[in-house]
């Protein structure tokens, strides 16, 4: 994928960068469920391999299938709007409708292995896909002078259903004990989990964003978070999503960032 995305400013230029990061989250997440169903249908293993099949079901139609229609009704129509990207939005409305049947076909297949079949072919239809997106159409509503790449985002935030950040101080929901603590126990180094930092990451799509990091979170496994606030709506989120999942310590209070480790507990 290019490195390099020209934006006519700066938040347009940051906007473009969290469309990355979310599109590697969602490729991540899609590829374990992938290889999960691959497995566990080589492996003749009827109940795991249906298990993994649903688990990428219901994903691709909680996650990828509500972020590709977000897609059509926020960035599309400016990009279709433009004489350069009037032919590949009819492309790319085009792979969504392959990319919906393709789901289909992994949901239905009599035959799981088949299923896997399709999924492969999901999965890499979705990696080119994302990679248009990343190298035509971002850079090309970021270098158009008259959209707003930011705020086009913040359509897709609205369109997601992502809550506002307004919870009342104090309502933090997740983690007991030293899991969201303010105790004085001293700890503060955190167990070398990957740091995910969205202090830069456009609070359109940054609880997105963090959740499609989540999604490939395994049990024992963990992430460390820096923030630009105090999360506690997203904690609250967090735990609708995966209940009782996630054990959240708090390592740095701000001012300038909140860092906490959130690691997954559940088997």
């Amino acid at each position: 994928m290019s490195e390099l995305v020209i934006a006519s400013n700066e938040a347009d230029a940051h906007a473009a960068e969290a469309v990355r990061q979310h599109h590697a989250a969602l490729a991540r997440a899609l590829n374990l469920r992938t290889e999960a169903l691959f497995r566990a249908a080589a492996g003749r293993d009827p109940a795991a391999a249906e298990h993994a099949r649903r688990d990428l079901v219901d994903w691709c139609e909680h996650e990828l299938v509500p972020h590709a229609l977000a897609e059509e009704q926020a960035l599309y129509p400016a990009a279709f709007a433009t004489i350069e990207g009037r032919l590949l939005v009819e492309a790319m409305l085009g792979e969504h409708g392959v990319i919906t049947g393709l789901l289909r076909e992994v949901a239905d297949s009599a035959d799981l292995l088949r299923a896997a079949g399709s999924a492969a072919a999901l999965r890499a239809l979705f990696d080119s896909h994302l990679t248009k997106e990343n190298d035509l159409v971002v850079p090309l509503l970021a270098a158009t002078p008259d959209v707003s790449l930011h705020d086009l985002l913040g359509g897709m935030h609205q369109l997601l259903g992502e809550a506002a950040e307004t919870a009342t101080p104090g309502e933090d929901k997740v983690g007991t004990g030293c899991g969201g603590h303010a105790c004085s126990c001293g700890e503060v180094d955190g167990p070398g989990y990957p740091e995910l930092d969205v202090r830069s990451v456009p609070h359109a799509i940054r609880h997105a964003t963090i959740f499609g990091a989540l999604e490939s979170v395994q049990p024992g496994a963990g992430l460390e978070l820096v923030a630009p606030h105090d999360p506690l709506p997203l904690l609250d989120q967090i735990n609708q999503r995966w209940p009782g999942a996630f054990a959240v310590a708090y390592r740095e209070r701000g001012p300038e960032a909140w860092r906490l480790t959130l690691e997954r507990t559940d088997a």
